[in-house]
């Protein structure tokens, strides 16, 4: 059986978050807590925040229906939880959908978000990327050298990429 066109898409995706997660791990509370004018908040917020969106839209586009507390959860939690999403996201997309079947969130103040599943699959790699994007950005502004977490780096770690020097 073939791959999906996006398993590769949607593995980076997580791998770059449990990675990003990994990372963190070394920090203190204080650096966790660090802030950069332009970005969605502190580290460890913004990390809770990819990891709880993420919650979200695969009870969307996956009925999963997990309860997740965003506000409390800690560096283990968050990546436990996103290792399961490595499963939950290949089945999403191994499943070939539909692009333009909608996909309606239902929120709990009664209002919703219809958007086509394929503008939603779109959403969920934008968000992580950005994201984990100013994670980055907020360990450079503390002298800390965020991991490598580009699809190259993945593709490396996962031996599906190589480079062959020029003949000689």
């Amino acid at each position: 059986m073939s791959r999906s066109i996006l398993a590769d898409a949607f593995d980076h995706h997580v791998w770059a978050t449990v990675h990003l997660l990994d990372a963190c791990t070394q920090l203190t509370s204080d650096q966790l807590g660090a802030t950069v004018t332009g970005t969605y908040g502190s580290i460890i917020d913004t990390l809770r925040h990819i990891v709880g969106a993420d919650v979200a839209y695969l009870e969307v586009l996956a009925g999963d229906q997990a309860d997740f507390d965003e506000e409390a959860a800690t560096l283990t939690d968050l990546r436990s939880r996103m290792v399961t999403h490595l499963r939950a996201w290949a089945g999403v997309v191994a499943d070939d959908p539909d692009p333009d079947t909608e996909a309606i969130r239902y929120r709990d103040d009664g209002s919703e978000g219809h958007a086509p599943t394929g503008i939603r699959l779109a959403q969920v790699l934008h968000h992580g990327t950005d994201h984990r994007s100013q994670v980055c950005t907020t360990l450079t502004s503390l002298g800390i050298e965020p991991p490598e977490i580009d699809v190259w780096a993945f593709a490396q770690s996962q031996g599906r990429y190589r480079e062959v020097p020029p003949p000689a």
